[in-house]
């Protein structure tokens, strides 16, 4: 590291916190990693919490000229997020959001996901304009600086378009807020000379009419190729122009550090159809009849698209069967009545009377085939990415086309995709603003793969740019990826205006330079991202992050995508005989990546190919506690014994507590796991007492005929009573005894009860052996306690509920509490619902089996107030790892406290073991949810 980095770094340590300053090689790698398919990795990474720090940074980098580049979610697509300097990246203190006028306007900062901008809006029926594919991971700062928009956003509703203000802090530590007076009146003194000059553009633009028309022609088009020229074109007041430049700048003339949106009406009635027809041009022809008509969306998907997701579950039969000359419509509509909806579909159809369409899934709003539909184009993209070759990458490009030309457009992409031997390439978009996305694979470990993908950029650079006047970009951005050619879609005078722009607001070329505006003429294709082959249960990760926003360790180690970078560069070391390098990098992984992966698996459900990093690190742990193989086969055969061990503990640790206090218990933790290197459990004040109570091993008399349920109490609720403060004492066995009886069901106890484990406590630690045969042993109890299925069976937790559905073999109607009490137990039930404030921690497992709704529909159905706190997808006890990785939890529950309101006494949940660190962390008691029911039940 040069001296002036040496420096900086002297100073951030008197600005900043040790932990939001990242200077470890493997670190800088993971946390430098986007989602494009370059490569430079960062020499200090800063995780910064407020615009203070920003500020003092910039002015520190400015000070000894080190560049510096912002990054939110790492999502973009043209390599505008990487740096090989000084990465800035947002911790979570920037979610802030405040919603006026009813929801007409919303002020985010820059670290709000999408989607969660659109869920504070939901309750006004209203939502942000820009709707990237991306919006359940991509962050409001990444929305606003690529001008991003999507699938119904177009160009009226896009950042540019609905911006209303901004605060902005420039290169100089300037901060300039748009909608505060005297903030642009202070502003107006103390940078009129660059205001002067930003006066003078316009002035430049306005007298050269070609110029002009050039630039009016553009953004009548999606186009966020260069910077927004159109500011100088839509307003006069420098300000305004400003402010509208940093739309769509990609991170290099400013920091957006926050935004207020215009919002839009987000319809309640929506209804969609699928309509092929035999030739791109007819789709395309029909594309232009369904302008005129109320349709909010229309995606185009040409031949080879469709044949990309035909043997996708729940897709349409016919989809299989047409040639790859078919292209197909996806047509949707919004309305503010179920009326209005019906006559605008009749209308849309209507329109296209004089059309042969040769298949089609009719207008429909039934929530299941709309949901197959729009899985139809949204699968693409993974759906390429899925099949890729290992080593490869997958490439998405973003063009567009004039509406009148898109027919042909398509047929020349279909003829370069021929000639330089893309055979895999698909084509689908946003056809009614002419925006299309191609996808294929590319390899970049040769120089002639290299070379095939330069040369065919540059055939793609001159059909869009120059035969067509169309956009290279129309969505994604110009990153470095279109920065080459920025000069030949725009001509000399455009590309000069830019020039001119970038050395206004930068004018040191420290702002996240090489994007935008970069003099190389193969910046394209420099610094290339490696994908070397990794492991089979990865090699399909194009690094998108998708699944970053779920995962419980992403604030304290590493991401499901920066997990898989890191065992990435693991292999290709171990593969190059690059020794040192391997174990060093084998040092950092084993806690970063092996140790504090709770391997829940909820980045499989976000993961666009469906990669389920947990069970990489499962199969990663398989060697660390090999060594532990006897231990688990003993306590395996002897569980019931192991489950008496377990009491004894915690009985003993009930003693100590009473003995000793709480502090002293909590300081000697703490010293023992010091010593013992974090190898010793820690221990909790919530730490639950031993659960006393009985079961007997057979049902009731068979009063009740076949009113039965089967009860497989967890093996944590057998051992695990309630925390010592709460007030509700009783054991989670006796409770749901009491309601299930309370129902009028007969309880079913399976014989040997205690030595029944679903096998997950080993399955987590890659112990795949004595997990297998817990989970047969269980499956067996079960198959006979059930009478072969007849009767439903409750296990009590949802992560050994979810295991067991998933692992037997046999079909048995296995619920967790939530699901027995609303399908089975609520219909002989009366609940009387009490005026009260609870929280509802809905468990990762419960997500995955996509309980969600049902969980609140219960707690709801029992008191007046139910919160489910944002930003917590998982607790991170994972199995036990609240004891023995309790930073783990304590990061993934880190947003908790703060949302409990003052007269919240009490949370559930329904999982014994998480509802332990969500007492510890929260402040208040948490139990299972039946607690809850049974206290409201008569």
């Amino acid at each position: 590291m040069t001296d002036n980095y040496q420096q900086l770094l002297q100073q951030l340590g008197t600005l900043l916190d040790a932990e939001q300053i990242i200077t470890d090689e493997a670190k800088r790698l993971a946390y430098g990693t986007d989602a494009s398919f370059y490569r430079l990795i960062p020499k200090i990474v800063l995780r910064l919490h407020n615009q203070n720090e920003v500020i003092e940074v910039i002015r520190a980098c400015a000070e000894l000229s080190i560049p510096y580049t912002y990054r939110a979610a790492g999502t973009s697509l043209s390599g505008q997020a990487v740096s090989d300097s000084v990465l800035i990246t947002l911790s979570d203190q920037w979610r802030g959001h405040l919603i006026e006028d009813k929801g007409l306007k919303i002020t985010l900062q820059p670290g709000v996901i999408g989607a969660d901008a659109n869920r504070y809006l939901a309750p006004y029926g209203r939502k942000i304009g820009p709707d990237p594919a991306s919006i359940n991971t991509c962050k409001i700062g990444g929305i606003a600086a690529n001008n991003a928009s999507g699938m119904c956003c177009g160009t009226a509703q896009n950042s540019y378009r609905t911006v209303d203000g901004m605060t902005v802090v420039l290169t100089d530590g300037t901060v300039l807020n748009t909608r505060d007076e005297e903030s642009k009146a202070t502003f107006r003194r103390s940078h009129a000379s660059l205001l002067r000059d930003l006066s003078e553009l316009k002035k430049d633009v306005d007298t050269h009419p070609a110029l002009k028309e050039k630039i009016q022609h553009k953004y009548r088009l999606k186009n966020t190729t260069g910077y927004a020229l159109n500011a100088l074109t839509d307003f006069s007041d420098p300000i305004d122009i400003l402010e509208h430049l940093m739309i769509g700048s990609e991170g290099t003339l400013g920091f957006i550090a926050d935004i207020t949106y215009k919002t839009v009406i987000e319809h309640p009635h929506k209804a969609s159809a699928l309509l092929v027809f035999s030739n791109i041009e007819h789709a395309s022809e029909a594309t232009s009849v369904l302008a005129t008509t109320p349709v909010s969306a229309v995606e185009m998907m040409d031949g080879r698209a469709m044949r990309s997701v035909a043997d996708k579950a729940g897709m349409p039969d016919f989809i299989a069967h047409l040639d790859l000359e078919a292209a197909a419509l996806l047509v949707e509509s919004r309305a503010g009545t179920h009326d209005e909806l019906l006559s605008q579909c009749d209308t849309i159809m209507a329109s296209l009377s004089a059309f042969t369409v040769i298949e089609s899934v009719p207008f429909t709003s039934e929530p299941a085939t709309v949901n197959t539909l729009w899985a139809i184009r949204k699968g693409m993209f993974p759906a390429v990415g899925a099949v890729r070759e290992t080593g490869t990458t997958v490439i998405i490009e973003d063009v567009a086309f004039p509406v009148a030309d898109l027919a042909k457009g398509v047929r020349d992409l279909q003829a370069l995709f021929a000639q330089f031997r893309y055979h895999e390439a698909i084509i689908f978009g946003h056809a009614l603003e002419g925006n299309l996305h191609f996808v294929f694979t590319q390899g970049f470990d040769a120089q002639s793969e290299i070379d095939r993908y330069g040369t065919f950029m540059d055939a793609v650079a001159e059909l869009v740019a120059v035969k067509y006047q169309g956009s290279l970009k129309a969505e994604h951005g110009t990153g470095r990826n279109m920065a080459p050619y920025v000069e030949l879609e725009w001509g000399q005078e455009g590309y000069q205006l830019m020039q001119r722009i970038k050395r206004l607001f930068d004018p040191q070329g420290l702002l996240n330079p090489g994007v935008i505006i970069n003099d190389d003429p193969h910046a394209h294709i420099r610094h290339l991202k490696p994908m070397p082959a990794a492991d089979d249960l990865v090699d399909r990760c194009i690094e998108c992050g998708f699944c970053e926003p779920v995962c419980p360790s992403r604030t304290l180690s590493l991401s499901p995508r920066q997990r898989i970078v890191l065992y990435r560069e693991l292999q290709h070391r171990r593969r190059s005989g690059h020794t040192a390098g391997a174990k060093a990098l084998e040092a950092v992984f084993q806690y970063q990546g092996i140790d504090t992966c709770a391997a829940t698996g909820l980045c499989a459900e976000r993961c666009p190919v469906g990669i389920n990093t947990g069970d990489l690190i499962k199969k990663l742990r398989t060697d660390k506690y090999q060594r532990f193989a006897p231990i688990a086969r003993w306590t395996a055969d002897h569980f019931a014994t192991t489950t008496r061990l377990v009491k004894t503990g915690l009985g003993v640790a009930q003693s100590a507590q009473s003995l000793l206090g709480e502090r002293r218990m909590t300081a000697i933790s703490h010293t023992a796991r010091r010593w013992s290197h974090n190898s010793t459990p820690q221990w909790l004040p919530e730490l639950p007492t031993v659960n006393r109570h009985q079961l007997t091993e057979t049902g009731s008399s068979p009063a009740h005929g076949e009113k039965k349920v089967v009860y497989l109490p967890s093996c944590a609720s057998r051992t695990m009573g309630q925390q010592p403060d709460n007030p509700d004492q009783r054991p989670l066995t006796e409770v749901t005894m009491s309601l299930i009886t309370k129902a009028g069901f007969d309880v079913v106890i399976p014989p040997a009860v205690n030595d029944l484990c679903c096998g997950m406590p080993y399955d987590s630690k890659g112990m795949t052996e004595p997990a297998a045969q817990k989970s047969q042993q269980l499956e067996d109890a079960l198959w006979q306690a059930s009478e072969q299925g007849k009767y439903p069976i409750l296990i009590d937790a949802s992560p050994c509920a979810k295991r067991s559905v998933e692992s037997f073999s046999r079909l048995m109607n296995i619920v967790e509490p939530v699901g027995l009490v609303l399908h089975y137990l609520l219909p002989h039930l009366e609940l009387k619902r009490q005026h009260d404030t609870v929280m509802l921690h809905i468990t990762c497992s419960s997500r995955k089996m996509g309980l969600e709704d049902d969980m609140l529909e219960l707690a709801r159905a029992c008191v007046s107030t139910v919160i489910v706190p944002e930003h917590i997808q998982c607790c991170g006890w994972a199995g036990d790892k609240g004891f023995s990785v309790p930073e783990l939890n304590a990061a993934s529950l880190e947003p908790l406290k703060a949302q409990v309101p003052p007269d919240c006494r009490r949370g559930f949940s329904n999982s014994r073991t998480c509802e332990i660190g969500l007492s510890h962390h929260s402040g208040i008691p948490y139990q299972s949810i039946l607690y809850l029911v049974d206290e409201v039940a008569r």
